[in-house]
């Protein structure tokens, strides 16, 4: 069955093999990317989406949207893991194709609401285009397929400060949102990444091994996060939390771990700001009437994820 998928993305780093796994699988068609505010300055995010839509061999073919350049209250922070462009300062040429003239937060309730049941977003920047396409017409949570967050951790460390990831530390009042808002949820968290969406030496050494356009274009694009992750977690791995959340939007069989839960997320606290509350529904009495409102992926087949990636980058 074919997969039909928006991405909303900051386009860096991991965000880019996302996206070639929605242009390049064949089990995916990709109808559209939609630019929110996150990793690195808005204008490169736009840039860094054209340029990774015109190497997978697809420019001019999947229309780019711009959404809100900032988060809903916070100030704008950028991550610094992916380098001062997301790119490992890869230098490119402009791409042919440029973005479309609708906002990206039109773009996806016309899309949502034109095909109810059968889109689903691939959320893998602060979740600002998200809440406010809700805002604007709450009827597309339940006219989405899936709704498919890479954010949060899994009550556990998080890779900004220690209490939080990064995309819900960025804009924790849309995330809020989002989670109130009755979307069928499926969330990747930073947790997962490090227990199933981090490649070792060995599956980077298989892409470098295939010569290939994209297959370059991986090593070139990692080479900072990479150094990053062995200065931080001290082994040579390429963490992939974006890759692995479209990766099993498209394979559900990658999850082999999975839990229904309520997920919360703190937006008041001076040092817990963007902390996500995972917890079993019902779990104590103050909560007795709290529903799960979201699926927690807890593991995920990293050796097929390593293939599917090797695959398209083929």
């Amino acid at each position: 069955m074919m997969t039909r998928l928006i991405i909303d993305t900051d386009t860096a780093g991991d965000d880019c093999f996302s996206l070639l796994l929605g242009l390049r699988h064949p089990a995916a068609r990709l109808e559209a990317v939609t630019i929110c505010n996150g990793n690195v300055a808005f204008d490169q995010q736009v840039e860094n989406a054209l340029h990774t839509i015109e190497v997978a061999g697809r420019g001019g073919e999947v229309p780019v949207y711009l959404g809100s350049a900032r988060p809903l209250m916070g100030r704008w922070e950028a991550a610094s893991f992916h380098g001062s462009n997301g790119m490992s300062e890869l230098e490119f040429a402009p791409a042919a194709q440029r973005p479309e003239a609708k906002h990206a937060i039109d773009a996806i309730i016309d899309l949502v609401m034109g095909n109810p049941g059968e889109i689903s977003i691939i959320a893998q920047a602060p979740l600002t285009n998200i809440a406010l396409a809700f805002l604007k017409e709450p009827r597309i949570a339940k006219a989405l397929k899936r709704l498919w967050i890479m954010g949060g951790t899994d009550n556990a460390v998080g890779n900004v400060t220690p209490a939080a990831e990064f995309n819900f530390y960025v804009d924790p009042e849309a995330a809020k949102i989002v989670f109130g808002a009755g979307f069928n949820i499926t969330l990747s968290t930073w947790t997962l990444t490090l227990n199933s969406g981090s490649i070792d030496a060995e599956a980077v050494a298989r892409i470098e091994a295939l010569g290939t356009p994209l297959g370059k274009f991986f090593m070139d694009v990692t080479k900072t996060p990479r150094r990053v992750a062995f200065e931080r977690y001290g082994s040579t791995i390429s963490t992939h939390p974006d890759s692995l959340t479209c990766a099993m939007a498209i394979d559900e069989s990658l999850i082999l771990e999975s839990a229904e839960v309520v997920v919360d997320v703190e937006v008041g606290g001076e040092t817990t700001r963007g902390w996500s509350s995972v917890h079993p529904p019902r779990l104590v009495e103050r909560w007795e009437d709290r529903d799960a409102n979201a699926r927690i992926v807890r593991r995920a087949d990293t050796a097929a994820f390593a293939d599917m990636l090797v695959q398209v980058l083929k």
